[in-house]
């Protein structure tokens, strides 16, 4: 529904030309609960955004902030049991994984110095290991170094059965790790 139809609703009601039960259960089966669209009605009235002559309507996908609003709070802040994105992007305040992808679908790095590759040597040409470089001088909130026993930690965390984390690898996959040289804070 568009926002002009909603306010086109929302003034029939204040005229009494639509019902306000009509009103909740037109809103209802948009989605909304019932107590939210009782609450929508009884709003007063808000303006009407104004475009000055100077203000360029965007276009679409034409950058600049993006605000998402949720429909559901986060449940939990560990992401190796997120059922849902809310809880993963809910675990980003203060969990960083190596790498992600940006808005174009490339890795970038995160915690790690780059993306492995064949080329930079970090992948084995015959695929079946990877060696990530982490950032240097980075620190967890109580000041210790993060290295890479704090990565081998949280692989055999996810990994191991009876934690039960949603993002472990399926059965049968195996990883050998090992940690190199810690970086030290200089």
């Amino acid at each position: 529904m568009e926002e002009r139809e909603l306010r086109a609703l929302i003034e029939e009601v204040r005229a009494g030309a639509l019902s306000r039960r009509r009103f909740v259960q037109t809103m209802v089966g948009l989605g909304l609960t019932a107590p939210l669209a009782g609450q929508i009605w009884r709003q007063p009235a808000w303006p009407t955004p104004r475009a000055s002559p100077r203000t360029r309507r965007p276009k679409r996908g034409g950058g600049g902030p993006l605000k998402v609003l949720w429909w559901q709070s986060p449940t939990l802040l560990n992401p190796h049991f997120a059922t849902g994105t809310k809880d993963q992007d809910g675990s980003r305040i203060f969990y960083e994984p190596l790498a992600a992808f940006d808005p174009d679908g490339n890795l970038v790095p995160i915690l790690a110095a780059e993306i492995p590759s064949i080329q930079n040597g970090a992948v084995a040409k015959d695929g079946k290991s990877i060696t990530w470089k982490l950032k240097k001088n980075v620190v967890w909130h109580d000041g210790k170094p993060f290295t890479a026993d704090d990565i081998v930690f949280n692989w055999e965390y996810a990994a191991d059965p009876a934690t039960a984390a949603t993002t472990s690898a399926p059965t049968g996959h195996r990883a050998h790790r090992q940690a190199r040289q810690p970086h030290r804070s200089s």
